[in-house]
């Protein structure tokens, strides 16, 4: 069986996975996820309408997040349990989408559109028979009619879109939502269904979703902080202390917290991985003395770090890959999270964590004293503005580097680390994302009283970045291009996409983006980027560190 998948960027030979996904993604879970974001296609058309004429469904709004999220690289495998439960209830709520389009033009008094493709599409009862139906709706047959670069830009504003739904989904979870963000959802896949879209009309929705994800992104800011309080600089252990432990990796804070009530007083210590490590500023987090520290480094590492923690791991969002034998047994997943096979948490009652963690025989000793700061969010960076400021003026700090974003595995990602370790001693390196592991640990020292390596949080923390460079320019009284900032991103998957189209959207130039070119941004999209945005592909740290501070 054949696939194509070319989300992120890892993607085979850097053109697309066409056998088995490089993340692990099965054919059968590829086409069946293409098949859900079809079929989500089909209920936007018809609640984008009903929209239009004042008609509104909740239930409609937050499932079209949820079934974009869960294609994201590293969510579902579950080619099963999306088939027998996300697309089975897609279908049902494409039927309710068309009900309340078609009861709201009879109270308008308007004839109903005749829609046809994703809004009338039937799927076949059998898996088989499903997959066989998702040919017809696969990347290369709209590249093959289309032509590559707009399908390329059609994909492009789907991962953003993607992207979008993620954190989003992180914002519902902690109650906070948007009807302009849900509207924009419905536009947005709705426009995905016009035979002939031009470039132009494409270009103008890729920024649009950039737009209303840095909405999006504040939605989320809002609920983290509301729920945990703004982060402050802490210090994290980085090695484990004596007893039993729970690792937790993703990006949910809600799932965290809940955890970390459930194990309260049950003699368990419970660490972040990955993109949970800005937990620990967070003082409605950090409150928790059995969340001792932070374990391991990006989601790439877990088959070894996983295998080599000796108690229970949580999968609260994306970023899992294939359990090895060794640690299948005792690694759970929930929210949207899916492997086959792996026992998946329901309404977050995580005992069978914890009893799988008391079995496990924990850490024997407790491992060196060593910790690294988070929590520099720009509440914490614009409450030494002033500061920073005089810094920037009297010349002790000469230019700030954001180096962040999304991490993987493939070869060329050491770019990042030699690039933070050659930055000037007057420079401020900011960073967010799992990408930050690549240097995180490294001693960077200070500069005019402040940490020379200010972490500022997840991917969506982007949101922070952008708030600290408006603030700064307002100060300085000119724009964000004209600050002594440059922007050094690496992407893997999809929340990278929605961060650089919000980027862009911005107006924010001379970005430095790597490791690769994304396969979905053919030749000529790329100079699209390069003439409107100066958008730059990175070559070596020596040279762009040159091009920048000369």
């Amino acid at each position: 069986m054949s696939m194509f998948c070319y989300q992120c960027e890892q993607t085979a030979f850097g053109t697309g996975c066409t056998t088995r996904g490089v993340c692990g993604k099965t054919p059968e879970t590829a086409k069946i996820q293409d098949i859900l974001v079809y079929v989500t296609k089909g209920i936007a058309m018809y609640a984008h309408r009903a929209r239009q004429l004042g008609a509104k469904n909740i239930e409609i709004d937050r499932f079209i997040t949820e079934a974009l999220f869960t294609t994201i690289t590293n969510v579902n495998f579950d080619a099963e349990r999306i088939r027998k439960s996300v697309i089975q209830k897609a279908l049902k709520l494409r039927s309710q989408a068309k009900t309340l389009y078609e009861e709201a033009c009879k109270k308008a008094g308007k004839q109903p559109e005749s829609l046809n493709g994703p809004a009338v599409w039937t799927p076949a009862d059998t898996m088989e028979e499903l997959i066989a139906q998702a040919e017809k709706i696969a990347i290369p047959t709209r590249m093959e009619n289309l032509g590559k670069d707009i399908a390329g830009l059609q994909e492009l504003l789907t991962y953003g879109l993607k992207g979008m739904a993620a954190y989003a989904d992180h914002a519902l979870i902690l109650g906070e939502e948007d009807d302009d963000v849900y509207a924009f959802f419905h536009e947005a896949l709705d426009f995905l269904t016009k035979p002939n879209p031009t470039a132009d009309e494409l270009v103008a929705m890729n920024m649009k979703c950039g737009e209303v994800n840095l909405k999006t992104m504040g939605l989320l800011d809002k609920a983290n902080t509301k729920g945990y309080g703004d982060p402050v600089p802490t210090p994290v252990r980085i090695h484990p202390k004596k007893g039993k432990a729970i690792l937790v990796s993703g990006h949910d804070l809600k799932d965290l917290d809940e955890l970390l009530k459930q194990t309260e007083g049950k003699g368990i210590n419970v660490y972040t991985h990955g993109e949970m490590l800005p937990c620990h500023g967070y003082p409605g987090l950090k409150k928790y003395p059995h969340l001792v520290g932070n374990y391991g480094g990006p989601w790439q590492k877990q088959w070894k770090e996983f295998d080599e923690f000796p108690g229970a791991i949580l999968m609260t969002t994306n970023c899992i890959q294939e359990p090895r034998p060794t640690y299948k047994n005792r690694i759970f997943t929930c929210g949207l999270v899916g492997w086959p096979g792996v026992t998946h948490i329901a309404n977050r009652d995580f005992t069978p964590v914890i009893e799988a963690a008391l079995k496990e025989k924990g850490f024997e000793q407790d491992g060196p004293d060593d910790t690294i700061l988070v929590g520099f969010g720009h509440n914490a960076v614009l409450g030494v503005a002033d500061k920073v400021v005089e810094a920037v003026k009297s010349g002790a700090i000469r230019h700030f580097f954001l180096i962040g974003g999304c991490d993987g595995a493939k070869p060329g990602r050491d770019y990042y680390t030699k690039f933070a370790e050659a930055v000037p001693k007057d420079c401020i390196i900011l960073t967010l994302a799992c990408g930050k592991y690549r240097f995180n640990k490294l001693n960077f020292g200070t500069v005019a009283g402040l940490p020379r390596l200010l972490d500022i949080g997840q991917c969506n923390d982007a949101y922070s970045a952008i708030q600290i460079a408006i603030a700064l320019a307002k100060a300085f009284n000119t724009d964000v291009n004209s600050l002594p900032l440059s922007l050094i991103l690496s992407w893997y998957e999809q929340k990278a996409v929605c961060v650089l189209l919000t980027l862009l959207s911005l107006g924010i130039k001379n970005m430095r983006l790597g490791p690769t070119v994304p396969a979905f941004v053919t030749p000529p999209i790329l100079q699209v980027l390069i003439d409107k945005f100066a958008i730059k592909t990175i070559t070596t740290p020596e040279e762009d560190l040159k091009a920048i501070l000369n």
